[in-house]
């Protein structure tokens, strides 16, 4: 790179580009400082009397016979002009330490001791300044004695004929324009970023009009790239709908019949994802994911509003035609039309764009964690088909028992045959081969249809589980701080009392209160290594701020972290059927 003089930009010209970039963040902080203790400063001396006489005849003189303005005697006494949302001015007859204005221009006519300093506004300096004139994306005007450098970042800088520059004059993503009676001791360097910016002047009417009330778009001069921006993006998405509308049926439905579902799968997305990123980065090898992740998530969010748009459309056309269903697409563009009119309300504009993508975000992720369900070989619908025919199987095998009463030896050494070469037993095969299936603990070893039947019990749901761990937990914390007179092994004993609990009577002392039976989904028996990995993949369910328990409120079989790692649920059996 090259400065415009035509020299090489050496590392000492870059040193003062930090500086002047340093400026910018040292600049607000200096005046909001100075702010501070000038304002402590003046009510001490007021409170010890200790004002020259013409500052006591200023105070004590009524405001109608105050010739000055009454905004310069308050920068007076602060000696700063600080604002944030607005442009920060400083008269000619007047002086301040710092001008600093953020999400606002600065003009200073005026005596500055130090910097003039604006953040997504202009910078106008038509007067003396001590230190250094910083514009982050925004334009410098000098035309005046500056006693350090001139910054713009992502800007222009324009020197007029009575600039004087003692330092360095920089210009980032933009040019430096200078008068042929301007004087700069220092270099002038232009830093260009492949684009000229123009200082980002497009993007003011909108922080003045939009983001400073809270609103994406606005009815207003200015903010016209807004709405074209609104409307591309709008076109996109009723394109994606036309693309993927079974997809987006799907989401749809999602949360027309989930929406309480969706919004904590949302909420558990936003929770999770630090903790997921965090991991990446301690695993190493996991960094080269994370780009992919964000990828992911931002695809999920977007596709999501398409969801939500849609959603909205698609309700207001229902209504309106009676009931009949349209197109995703024109549910699409209605849905978008509604909300870029929504997003022009103050506040609410800002407010009703982050919830549509929110809640688009967590219809798609519980809509992709019901398609992972419906591929599951085990579910509701085949458990109850399991139950259904293992009883129809016992019943046949009840009839076919009664006729053959009456037959020959030969009928009942046939049925034997059958019985060894029953599914899941080799012809041949020593009685061993194939554990027998047993049912869960406390309820005795019968037949597979009694545990298939014990699966198609209802699921425990969260509040019922969360009662019965409450009661485990005060147990054994009355215990621990009985006998051991230490709280530093609840957790550790908690989960041991829980794998020995499940392993010989299928439940704990809680769930034994509230009914509660812990079944594999295998019909299995529950056995040493189930119930201890169980047990240690509750510490996973805990170790994010406990998402793995509160995902029991989420999952359709009611399934925490722990149980889909071990391959169980928790059931609640009817009153009457004894856990002892």
């Amino acid at each position: 790179m090259r400065a415009m003089d035509g020299k090489l930009m050496t590392p000492k010209r870059f040193g003062s580009l930090r500086l002047a970039l340093s400026l910018t963040c040292l600049g607000l902080l200096a005046g909001v400082a100075q702010a501070a203790n000038s304002a402590a400063s003046s009510s001490t001396n007021t409170a010890t009397s200790q004002e020259s006489d013409s500052a006591a005849a200023e105070l004590s003189a009524p405001d109608t016979d105050d010739t000055r303005p009454r905004r310069w005697r308050h920068h007076h006494e602060q000696r700063a002009v600080v604002n944030i949302g607005r442009d920060s001015e400083l008269a000619a007859s007047e002086h301040a330490d710092d001008v600093v204005s953020v999400l606002g221009s600065s003009t200073s006519a005026g005596d500055v001791s130090d910097s003039v300093v604006s953040i997504l506004g202009n910078t106008r300096v038509t007067g003396p300044v001590g230190d250094s004139a910083v514009a982050v994306l925004g334009n410098a005007y000098i035309n005046s004695p500056i006693g350090h450098d001139v910054v713009a970042v992502l800007g222009n800088v324009d020197l007029g004929p009575q600039a004087q520059v003692s330092g360095d004059v920089v210009s980032v993503g933009g040019e430096v324009t200078r008068d042929p009676a301007a004087i700069v001791r220092g270099s002038v360097q232009s830093v260009g970023l492949g684009a000229h910016w123009g200082g980002f002047a497009w993007l003011h009417p909108w922080i003045a009009h939009c983001l400073l009330y809270g609103r994406p778009l606005a009815f207003t001069a200015g903010v016209g790239w807004a709405w074209t921006l609104a409307i591309v993006a709008l076109g996109f998405y009723v394109l994606a709908a036309l693309l993927f509308r079974s997809a987006l049926e799907r989401c749809v439905q999602t949360l027309e019949t989930y929406p309480l579902q969706s919004i904590v799968s949302a909420l558990l997305t936003v929770l999770a994802t630090p903790a997921l990123l965090i991991l990446l980065c301690i695993t190493v090898i996991g960094i080269l994911a994370i780009p992919f992740v964000g990828l992911a998530l931002l695809a999920a969010e977007s596709f999501g509003k398409l969801t939500v748009l849609a959603w909205i459309g698609l309700r207001l056309t229902k209504s309106l035609r009676s009931g009949a269903s349209a197109h995703p697409a024109l549910g699409v563009l209605i849905g978008g039309v509604i909300a870029m009119a929504i997003y022009t309300v103050p506040v609410v504009g800002f407010i009703a764009y982050k919830l549509i993508g929110f809640i688009g975000l967590g219809a798609v992720i519980y809509s992709l964690l019901l398609a992972q369900r419906s591929r599951r070989a085990v579910s509701p619908t085949g458990l109850a088909s399991t139950a259904a025919t293992m009883a129809a199987a016992d019943a046949a095998a009840g009839d076919a028992a009664s006729s053959s009463a009456s037959a020959s030896p030969r009928a009942d050494s046939v049925a034997a045959d059958s019985v060894a070469a029953a599914p899941g037993t080799a012809a041949g095969a020593p009685p061993h081969a194939e554990p027998p299936v047993a049912e869960p603990p406390g309820m005795g070893r019968t037949s597979a249809r009694s545990a298939a039947l014990l699966l198609s019990y209802p699921r425990a749901g969260f509040w019922a589980r969360m009662g019965a761990l409450l009661l485990d937990v005060i147990l054994i914390g009355v215990i621990v701080g009985a006998v051991l007179h230490s709280g530093r092994l609840h957790l550790l004993l908690l989960a041991s009392y829980g794998a020995v609990m499940w392993k010989l009577r299928g439940t704990t002392i809680g769930g034994i209160v509230f009914n509660l039976q812990v079944v594999r989904l295998d019909a299995r028996e529950l056995d040493w290594s189930t119930a201890i990995v169980r047990a240690l993949s509750c510490f996973l369910s805990l170790f994010i701020v406990g998402l793995g328990f509160i995902w029991i409120a989420v999952d359709e079989e009611h399934q925490a972290w722990h149980d889909k790692i071990a391959g169980t649920i928790v059931v609640r059996l009817p009153k009457g059927v004894s856990l002892l």
